[in-house]
C-alpha cells in the first residue's frame, strides 16, 4: 500500500489552524480520499497534561508560589508528546495509506519556545530541533499568515480561558517569526497562505497547495 501524506497546518493563535484543518479534511474526504485529522498537543496522556498546563489547571511549585512550568519543561513535554503521537496515531494511519492532517507540529515548538526562553534564540532553536530530531517531516506544511491584529480579534471571540502563550506582545513576535519559519527548517516543503481575508478564500488557497502536492494542479 502507498503511504499516506502528512500535512501540517501552522500559524499563530487565532490564525485559524483548527478551522482550516477541518475544512481541508472535509474537502479531501469529499474527493474520496481516506483522511485522519489530529492536533498537537495530542489527545494522548502527555498531550492532555500539556493542555492542562496551558490553561493553568496544572501548575508547579515556585519560590513565589504556584507557577507555570519553565520553557525547558514545556519543550521536553511537547517533544515527548510528539513522539508518542507519531507512534500511537500518525504513523499507523500513514502506513494504512491515510492522509493525516495535523493542527500544529514541531514548528510550533520551535517558534513558541525560542521566543519565550529568554535564552539565546539560535541556541534554543537548535536544542528544540534536536529534541524533535526523530519527528517525521511533513510532506507539506501550510503556514497561515495573518496579522496580529486580525488574530487578536479572532481570539477574543473564543470561549474558554486565556491560554499561557496568548499575550499580545508574544503573538506579534510569533507572527514575524512564522513569516520566515522556513529559515529554520531547510528542506521542508513549506507554503505560506494569506489567511487575512476570510475562511473560504483561505480554504481554497490551502486546497490548491494540496492539489499541487498531489500533482493535480
Amino acid at each position: 500500500m502507498i503511504e499516506g501524506l502528512l500535512i501540517a497546518i501552522e500559524g499563530i493563535d487565532g490564525a485559524g489552524t483548527t478551522t482550516q484543518t477541518r475544512l481541508l479534511a472535509d474537502a479531501l474526504a469529499g474527493r474520496g480520499l481516506p483522511i485522519h485529522t489530529t492536533r498537537e498537543p495530542s489527545d494522548g496522556p502527555i498531550g492532555v497534561l500539556i493542555r492542562q498546563m496551558l490553561t493553568g489547571r496544572v501548575v508547579v511549585p515556585g519560590l513565589g508560589g504556584p507557577r507555570a512550568p519553565r520553557w525547558t519543561t514545556m519543550a521536553l513535554l511537547f517533544a515527548a508528546d510528539r513522539v508518542d503521537h507519531l507512534d500511537a496515531e500518525v504513523i499507523p494511519n500513514l502506513m494504512d495509506g491515510v492522509t493525516v492532517i495535523t493542527d500544529r507540529y514541531d514548528y510550533s515548538s520551535v517558534a513558541y519556545q525560542s521566543l519565550t526562553s529568554g535564552a539565546d534564540r539560535e541556541d534554543t532553536i537548535a536544542w528544540v530541533r534536536t529534541l524533535n530530531a526523530k519527528a517525521r517531516r511533513p510532506d507539506l506544511t501550510i503556514v497561515l499568515d495573518v496579522t496580529p491584529e486580525n488574530a487578536s480579534m479572532r481570539r477574543q471571540t473564543r470561549s474558554g480561558s486565556r491560554e499561557l502563550f496568548e499575550e499580545e506582545d508574544l503573538q506579534v513576535q510569533l507572527a514575524n517569526f512564522y513569516l520566515r519559519i522556513e529559515d529554520h527548517f531547510p528542506g521542508d516543503n513549506i507554503v505560506h497562505v494569506d489567511a487575512n481575508d476570510g475562511i473560504e478564500p483561505t480554504a481554497q488557497r490551502i486546497l490548491h497547495a494540496v492539489k499541487v502536492l498531489r500533482r493535480e494542479a
